[in-house]
């Protein structure tokens, strides 16, 4: 079968032949229907041969769907032909975490060498996967996997973040997301449909703000020198209530931190490298810096009916397999209006 796998440090991802895989026990073979290139998978391809901890070669996809293909010796929580998705931070199931749905921070993962597909494991990005354990496939339905395999990351992601904050996000108050490409143009749309919020989007794209306005941006700006003051303007000189930041690099960090204030929150989303003060003296009295990761079970249930909903709805470019290598380099150049979904 074809697969897509980064083979060499610093090399660019390869369609290769590999053998079909069969499920032991416990385990679901699913004949994938899409999977979705991430910016995740970017950073883990600009790794160092110190840094890279993930084992060669790493077939890519952590975002991914399929049908149920085959069922491994006691597998009884799916059948032949349901179309699911693969819920992607994988946990034990036994740990204080896993126990509420959050597998995504099992205490115990690492302990045991569990890694998410296409993050250390086998990943969807090819024409068969293995799924370990039915209890991380979720029923898709109705909703077309093509289009809906995203919200397994870009959509649960900036869904669990967000979710934090919703008890402050009341009316009156302003959220701000920076970087509205593969996560951000989601998390706007999901600021629209769960909060009352003002929503912020900034982007050095105009493309990219242009999408942030198509998905419900109240006001979308250039994330350049004067972003702090045309933000200001817009909140009547009041601080933010949240900053989203989907980039998390120097530039963007500074300036979230520029526009919060007394018990704001201030969160770390994206995988760039960047140093944020804290403290009394670092930071607005009382305001929150997190860094959360992926989401829970619960929560991409959620998130799925927020689609089915009409309420959430990831911007696609589709791919062939044969074409992933190229949906990278454009992923790579920020070239992308919203999504690469690469298809078997």
């Amino acid at each position: 079968m074809k697969a897509v796998q980064y083979r060499t440090i610093g090399g660019s991802p390869e369609v290769v032949e590999i053998e079909v895989p069969e499920p032991g026990p416990g385990e679901v073979r699913l004949k994938v229907t899409a999977a979705g290139a991430c910016h995740s998978d970017s950073f883990v391809m600009s790794l160092t041969e110190e840094q890279y901890t993930y084992g060669l070669p790493l077939t890519l996809g952590h975002e991914g769907a399929g049908i149920v293909d085959k069922l491994g010796d006691g597998v009884t929580g799916v059948a032949i032909g349901d179309s699911v998705a693969v819920y992607g931070p994988q946990g034990c199931g036994r740990c204080y975490q896993c126990a509420q749905g959050k597998e995504n921070y099992c205490e115990r993962a690492a302990e045991l060498g569990i890694a998410p597909p296409g993050l250390g494991a086998p990943g969807a990005m090819a024409e068969y996967m293995i799924v370990r354990s039915d209890r991380h496939l979720l029923p898709l339905g109705d909703l077309d996997p093509v289009q809906n395999v995203a919200l397994t990351d870009a959509g649960l992601t900036p869904y669990h973040a967000i979710k934090m904050s919703l008890p402050k996000l009341v009316p009156g108050t302003t959220a701000v997301v920076i970087g509205a490409g593969g996560l951000g143009h989601v998390a706007i749309q999901i600021l629209r449909a769960i909060t009352p919020s003002t929503v912020i989007a900034l982007d050095l794209s105009e493309e990219k703000l242009a999408l942030a306005r198509e998905v419900g941006a109240h006001h979308a700006f250039a994330s350049d020198a004067d972003a702090a003051e045309r933000i200001r303007e817009a909140t009547g000189g009041r601080p933010v209530t949240a900053v989203f930041d989907f980039v998390a690099i120097q530039p963007t960090i500074d300036l979230g931190r520029s526009v919060a204030g007394v018990e704001s929150d201030h969160v770390i989303v994206g995988v760039g490298v960047g140093m944020l003060p804290v403290g009394m003296l670092g930071a607005p009295y009382d305001s929150t810096v997190r860094a959360p990761y992926w989401g829970s079970r619960a929560e991409l249930f959620e998130v799925f009916d927020l689609a089915r909903a009409g309420l959430v709805k990831v911007e696609t470019e589709v791919f062939p397999i044969d074409e992933a290598p190229e949906a990278y380099r454009r992923l790579h150049d920020g070239t992308l209006r919203g999504r690469a979904i690469i298809v078997p």
